[in-house]
């Protein structure tokens, strides 16, 4: 199993602010790749300028920014924004300029999906679109599809997957 995903801007906010009722599930989410080697997330080049942007707005300490981009840094790649992406992303004329630039990154590199609590952003179904919740059990179900048939099939042998904690 091996599960590309490009983490939307909300979701590390969500993180970097402690955004309630959402941070449980998006901590969830960009973390999975530090337990699962198989499981790689990124962010866009754009992206991060956005999350700067926002998360120095709302704390005003550029240390403390720093500093949370550096750990997310350890464990989720920033990709490339192309020239190609800019212009596909106009070609789709989305109402969320910032969506169709995330959508079209995710589909010129083939990830697996979009992680994002912006559901209805996305209009378009060629990259799937997960949830933060959505996401962990999709890594569930594929760790699971990844076990040995004896095991999964064992009714003698009881599977435990565990999920990390936020």
């Amino acid at each position: 199993m091996e599960l590309n995903l490009l983490i939307d801007t909300n979701v590390v906010v969500d993180s970097f602010l402690e955004r309630e009722p959402f941070l449980s599930m998006s901590r969830r989410a960009i973390s999975l790749s530090r337990q699962y080697p198989n499981v790689r997330n990124f962010i866009s080049a754009s992206t991060v300028t956005d999350i700067y942007y926002i998360t120095y707005r709302a704390l005003k300490n550029r240390q403390i920014v720093r500093g949370l981009f550096i750990n997310l840094f350890e464990f989720v790649r920033v990709v490339t924004v192309t020239d190609k992406d800019i212009h596909d992303a106009f070609a789709l004329n989305w109402k969320d300029f910032e969506d169709s630039v995330q959508y079209s990154v995710a589909k010129s590199n083939r990830f697996d999906g979009i992680v994002t609590r912006n559901m209805q952003g996305f209009a378009d179904d060629e990259v799937k679109i997960f949830t933060p919740e959505e996401c962990s059990a999709e890594i569930l179900r594929e760790l699971y599809k990844s076990l040995p048939d004896e095991i999964r099939k064992s009714n003698d042998v009881g599977t435990v997957i565990t999920v990390p904690a936020a």
